[in-house]
């Protein structure tokens, strides 16, 4: 693999879906493979998991690791092209990505959109400069519109815990006090629609997610009805992609036991962090049926997946 912004980048994501699950079983046995290299991890904005996870993924197959907080320890960044740079960015980004490319041997971006302008958010801009100017592999750790390892490590979730075949999987909308992106159900659905599953999103009426994400999955505007036989139920708030930006904060749609009284005793899923009571209610994070700590500790595998899988093409 030459990078990793979205899955359009896998040639096989089975073959990568089944490497995480492998070096879950044995993480440090490549322990040797990023000998003598460094990972740069570039973050726009906050992160837990992300920044543990893809830190020790790199760590496990030996490489040395540096992170950069570009909003409180670095220069101010421009992207545009052809800018007078007089105003409060001090750096341009085909500087500072080129310069980073020169230390380190893969670089990971993690950068949220503005919900403000729809069309500048889904260009990618940030992703794609360093991509652009960098002159090394790039990994997509969230950017505007996508989140390919949180998708990743979803998948590997449902993989590990599924008693069917085919098992029937909701993305739920649920609601939230402020407006947060697409990326997550985006990559969700996209990888999703991929696996041996029977996938449908329920959300209400006007939060609808960009087309090319959806494709042909199925869309249900009453939340019990799509809950109905779920096995695992994958709750994510989103603000509006029409509208955009636009919070919507319906409490008739949060997660509770009782809703999951008409799933088939499904585990309920969410990339973390959540808002209690606001997304998902005590009675279900703290019950057996709740799988979030497995899937975040996925995170860790599917990033050692993806950065193995350009390792060995350096």
């Amino acid at each position: 693999m030459k990078r990793f912004l979205s899955i359009d980048d896998v040639t096989d994501p089975v073959a990568l879906l089944n490497l995480a699950r492998e070096l879950k079983e044995n993480p440090y046995g490549q322990k040797n493979l990023g000998g003598n290299k460094t990972m740069g991890l570039v973050f726009f904005n906050s992160s837990l998991r992300t920044r543990m996870s893809t830190t020790k993924a790199a760590q496990n197959l030996g490489m040395e690791v540096l992170t950069l907080d570009v909003t409180s320890d670095s220069w101010m960044l421009e992207f545009g092209e052809g800018v007078k740079m007089d105003a409060d960015k001090a750096e341009h980004i085909k500087e500072a990505a080129a310069v980073m490319g020169t230390y380190c041997d893969i670089l990971a971006i993690r950068s949220f959109p503005s919900l403000v302008d729809r069309d500048k958010d889904y260009r990618e801009i940030v992703l794609e400069a360093f991509a652009k100017y960098a002159n090394v592999p790039v990994i997509n750790m969230e950017s505007a519109t996508g989140h390919p390892l949180q998708a990743l490590a979803d998948w590997m979730t449902i993989e590990e815990l599924k008693q069917k075949s085919r098992p029937k999987v909701v993305l739920s909308w649920a609601p939230h006090i402020k407006a947060l992106p697409q990326a997550v159900p985006n990559s969700f659905v996209q990888w999703l629609s991929l696996a041996d599953v029977d996938l449908t999103i329920t959300h209400p009426r006007g939060l609808e997610l960009e087309p090319k994400f959806v494709g042909n999955t199925r869309v249900e505007y009453t939340q019990k009805s799509a809950l109905e036989d779920a096995d695992f139920v994958y709750v994510k708030n989103w603000s509006s992609y029409h509208d955009y930006g636009k919070v919507v904060n319906d409490p008739d749609w949060m997660i509770s036991s009782e809703k999951l009284s008409v799933t088939n005793d499904a585990n309920v899923m969410h990339c973390l962090p959540v808002r209690r009571n606001i997304v998902i209610a005590d009675d279900v994070l703290d019950s057996s049926r709740s799988v979030v700590i497995q899937q975040a500790g996925n995170r860790e595998f599917a990033a050692q997946a993806v950065i193995k899988s350009i390792l060995d093409e350096l």
